[in-house]
C-alpha cells in the first residue's frame, strides 16, 4: 500500500516462527534471533500520473540480474529449472514486458536451451511453461513448439498422472491449432494414455478432461469418450451441481448412450433437482434429448420442479425442458399442472422469448397432444411471421406447417389464422429428420421377400409421399372387399394402408417408445384416412423363419380378411 508522500512506506513483516514457507509447521527455535526480512512492496500500475507514487521494480529485470538468477537455476535438476524459468517468464507477463525485451529474450533462450538438451523435464512444468509461452508470445511460437514435442515424449513414455494429464489437455486448447499435425500426434498418444488411467481419474479430473475435449471438438475419440462417460457414473455422487452440468453439457456434443451413467443420474439426481440450479436441469434434459433416453425417474422429477419453480426459470430453461418431454414422447403424471403453468408463463412471458425458441416449445407440445390453441392467432399473424423471413431455416417453416397441419386435422373447432399457403413446406423430410425418420433399409429388406409371399406379387409402393409432405415406407390400396388392388386399379381404392416399418433410430434407446415426431405422424397418417400398420423391429427379428414372417404379416395386415386365413 502506498503513502501519499513521495517515499513509499513499507508495513513491518512478521514471521511466524512456527510455520515454514511450505505452510507445515515446524519445531520452534526461540534461542535463534530471527532472520532480518527485506520488505517486499508487490508492483502495482499507476493509478495517477505521479510517478514518485509508485514502486519501480523493473530493476529486478536488469540485465545482470537475470544473469545471477540464471546462473543460480541452471545447478538445479531440470524439472526445477523449468519451473524457474516459467516462474520468472510468469514475473515478466504479470508485469506487461514484451516478448522482444532483453529480459524476456535472456530467459526465452535459457528456455530453449533446456528443452532441447533434456528429457527429464516433468509434465507438470512442461504444461506451466508452454501457458506462459502462449501468453508471452503466440501458440505458434518455437517455445511452444519446443514444450509440445517434449510433452508428446514425455506422454509416449507413460510418465503421467491423472492430474498431469489434465494439464496436458487443458494446455492443447490454449496451444494447438484444430486440425494440425502436431496435435493429431500429440492427442493419440495422450487419449491412449488417458484411457488406461481412467480408473484412476476423480470427479475433477473427468471434468476438466471431458470440458477440454469439448474445446479440441475430439467427437472422433468415441472409446475414450465412452470411458470417461462409463467413469462419471462411478463418481458422479461427488460431482457438484456446477460440474454435473460441464460433464453432461460436454458428453451432449461427444457422448454416446450410456445406461451405467443414466442409472446414476436416475439415482443421485430426483433429491437434487428440487434445489439445484435451472441450468442443471436444462443440461439433463439436453442430455437425454441428444441421447435419445427416456427416463420416467428423471422426467417425473423435473415435471414437479417445473410446476413449483418454473417462474426462476429462463425462456429457454423452460424450453429445454419442454421440447425434450414433447420429442421424447413422454407425459408426466401432473401433465395438467405443468402446462397449466407454462400457458401461464407464455401469457405473461410471451414477448420474451424468442422465436424460434417459443416455435420450439409450442412445435412440441402437438407431440404430447397438447394443443396451443390460444397462442396461434400470434404465431400466424403477419407481424410475427414477417419477423421470421430471412432470420430462420426451413425447419422452422417446416415446425410451422406441422402445426398447422395437427390444426387442420385434431382441431376442427379452430377457425383462427392459418398458416399461409406459400409458406407451408411441400415435403417434411429434412436433413436433421426433425419430422420423421427414413425407413430401415436393412428391416425393408427382411420385409419385402415374405410381403412378396404373402401378396402373391409387388402390389404395393414404397417411400410414398402424401399430399400433406409425409413419407409413407410402404402403401398397399385395398378394395371395399379388402382386397389388395394392383398399381393399374388404384384409382378404385377405397382403403389406403400406411405400412410403417419402424426400425431402432425410431425409438428412444433406452425403451422401446416411439419418438414424439413418430407419434404424430401416425397420429396424422390415421386421420388422413390411411390404416396404418406398424412392424417394430424388435418384433419382426424375433421371427426365424419365412413361414413365421409371412403369418406375422397376414395378421397384422388382415386380421379379419378371409382370403388370407388358413
Amino acid at each position: 500500500r502506498l503513502s501519499s508522500s513521495s517515499a513509499p512506506v513499507t508495513a513491518p513483516v512478521r514471521i511466524d516462527p512456527d510455520v515454514s514457507l511450505s505452510g507445515r509447521h515446524v519445531a520452534s527455535t526461540r534461542c535463534t534471533p530471527p532472520v532480518p526480512v527485506t520488505p517486499y512492496t508487490p508492483y502495482t500500475k499507476a493509478q495517477s500520473d505521479d510517478a514518485s507514487a509508485l514502486v519501480n521494480i523493473r530493476s529486478l529485470f536488469e540485465e545482470d540480474v537475470i544473469h545471477q538468477l540464471c546462473s543460480r537455476l541452471s545447478h538445479l535438476s531440470s524439472a526445477d529449472r523449468a519451473e524457474g524459468l516459467a516462474t520468472l517468464l510468469g514475473v515478466c507477463v504479470e508485469f506487461g514486458l514484451e516478448a522482444h525485451s532483453p529480459p524476456v529474450l535472456r530467459l526465452t533462450t535459457e528456455c530453449l536451451q533446456l528443452l532441447s538438451s533434456s528429457r527429464d523435464i516433468g509434465v507438470a512444468q512442461l504444461c506451466h511453461l508452454g501457458t506462459v509461452a502462449c501468453a508471452l508470445e503466440s501458440r505458434q511460437s518455437t517455445m511452444v513448439t519446443g514444450v509440445l514435442d517434449s510433452l508428446e515424449a514425455a506422454v509416449e513414455g507413460s510418465r503421467v498422472s491423472p492430474s498431469e494429464a489434465v494439464s496436458v489437455y487443458q494446455l492443447l486448447t490454449l496451444v494447438c491449432e484444430t486440425g494440425s499435425q502436431q496435435q493429431r500426434a500429440l492427442l493419440s498418444s495422450l487419449h491412449t494414455h488417458t484411457q488406461r488411467l481412467v480408473h484412476r481419474l476423480g470427479a475433477k479430473h473427468v471434468t476438466d478432461i471431458l470440458h477440454s475435449l469439448l474445446r479440441l471438438q475430439q467427437k472422433q475419440a468415441i472409446s475414450l469418450v465412452l470411458r470417461l462417460s462409463h467413469r462419471t457414473s462411478r463418481v458422479f455422487k461427488t460431482l457438484s451441481d456446477d460440474q454435473i452440468t460441464t460433464v453432461l453439457s460436454a458428453l451432449t456434443i461427444l457422448g454416446q448412450p450410456d445406461k451405467d451413467l443414466l442409472a446414476a443420474m436416475e439415482k443421485h439426481l430426483p433429491e437434487r433437482l428440487s434445489k439445484c440450479d435451472p441450468e442443471l436441469i436444462s443440461a439433463v434434459m439436453e442430455y437425454c434429448l441428444q441421447m435419445k433416453c427416456r427416463s420416467e425417474t428423471l422426467f417425473e422429477a423435473v415435471a414437479e420442479n417445473f410446476v413449483c419453480r418454473a417462474e426462476t426459470h429462463t425462456t429457454v430453461q423452460i424450453a429445454k425442458q419442454i421440447v425434450a418431454m414433447g420429442r421424447l414422447n413422454y407425459l408426466p403424471v401432473c401433465s395438467n399442472e405443468m402446462f397449466e403453468k407454462l400457458e401461464s408463463i407464455l401469457s405473461t412471458r410471451f414477448s420474451h422469448f424468442q422465436p424460434h425458441v417459443l416455435i420450439d416449445v409450442l412445435h412440441a407440445c402437438i407431440h404430447l397432444e397438447r394443443f396451443p390453441l390460444n397462442y396461434m392467432p400470434k404465431i400466424f399473424s403477419p407481424c410475427f411471421l414477417h419477423t421470421l423471413q430471412g432470420m430462420y431455416s426451413s425447419k422452422t417453416f417446416g415446425q410451422l406447417s406441422q402445426l398447422h397441419l395437427s390444426f387442420s386435422l385434431e382441431c376442427t373447432h379452430y377457425w383462427g389464422p392459418r398458416f399461409p399457403f406459400f409458406f407451408r413446406v411441400k415435403r417434411f423430410p429434412s436433413v436433421d429428420e426433425a419430422f420423421e425418420t427414413p425407413m430401415d433399409f436393412m428391416l425393408y429388406k427382411q420385409v419385402k421377400e415374405p410381403l412378396l409371399q404373402l401378396l402373391g406379387g409387388n402390389y404395393f409402393s414404397t417411400k410414398i409421399f402424401t399430399h400433406n409432405g409425409y413419407t409413407i415406407d410402404v402403401e398397399m390400396c385395398l378394395d371395399e372387399n379388402g382386397l389388395v388392388l394392383p398399381f393399374s386399379q388404384w384409382s378404385h381404392t377405397h382403403k389406403r394402408v400406411a405400412l410403417c416399418l419402424d426400425g431402432q433410430n425410431r425409438f428412444c434407446n433406452n425403451t422401446r417408445h416411439l419418438l414424439g415426431k413418430e407419434v404424430t405422424k401416425r397420429r396424422h397418417l390415421h386421420r388422413m384416412g390411411y390404416e396404418v400398420v406398424q412392424i417394430p423391429y424388435f418384433e419382426f427379428e424375433k421371427l426365424r423363419t419365412e413361414r413365421a414372417q409371412v403369418q406375422y404379416l397376414q395378421d397384422k395386415l388382415f386380421p379379419k380378411i378371409s382370403k388370407f386365413s388358413e
